[in-house]
């Protein structure tokens, strides 16, 4: 398999992350985001949404959307429950991810990490951005007051989804100090057999 992905992107850390904890090979081809290379008509034959990762099978076929991606890796593998309500649940935390949590945490800190200049579109939206993503945060650190992983008590791809932008939110300013469960959280899967970081190609 090929990982068409650019190294700082949460969204492709998802899936430079499940891969490196299911042992699997793939080879990974860079793109300067910045630059606009993944708005070229080659790739927007891969992904018509101009984004990554996209993920090349075997087959020659393209797979976009980060957690579209997490769960097709994911089926049949201990990151995916059987049990059709925990499944669920899953999908659950997956699309609060990319509702509530990445439209926010991720898209100010792309602003501040690859200094996008300040608009007045972006100077209004940024108190709201912030806000939304710290009522995220708060929904995560309530989840986590009893309880390890997001789902079932176990480590699934629903963590993964999750942490990828959690992580490094305080490269966009987020403060995690007063989340102490989500700290907790990060550690634990920082401790995953397999883990990566975010630079890790």
């Amino acid at each position: 398999m090929r990982l068409h992905d650019h190294l700082t992107s949460g969204n492709g850390f998802k899936v430079r992350l499940l891969l490196s904890q299911l042992g699997v090979r793939y080879q990974r081809i860079e793109y300067d985001i910045d630059k606009r290379e993944t708005r070229t008509p080659e790739f927007l034959e891969r992904n018509p949404n101009g984004r990554v990762p996209v993920l090349e099978l075997d087959d020659g076929t393209y797979l976009a959307e980060s957690d579209a991606i997490l769960w097709y890796l994911a089926e049949g593998t201990p990151y995916l429950p059987d049990d059709r309500r925990q499944r669920a649940e899953v999908l659950q935390w997956m699309f609060f991810e990319q509702y509530n949590h990445e439209p926010n945490i991720a898209t100010v800190r792309y602003w501040i990490t690859h200094r996008v200049p300040v608009t007045p579109l972006i100077e209004l939206s940024m108190p709201a951005k912030r806000a939304q993503g710290e009522a995220a945060l708060r929904v995560m650190e309530g989840h986590l007051g009893h309880r390890a992983f997001f789902v079932g008590d176990r480590y699934t791809i629903a963590d993964i989804a999750l942490y990828a932008y959690t992580h490094v939110a305080g490269e966009g300013g987020f403060d995690l100090a007063p989340f102490p469960q989500v700290r907790g959280w990060i550690n634990r899967i920082a401790g995953q057999p397999g883990y990566i970081p975010i630079t890790q190609g």
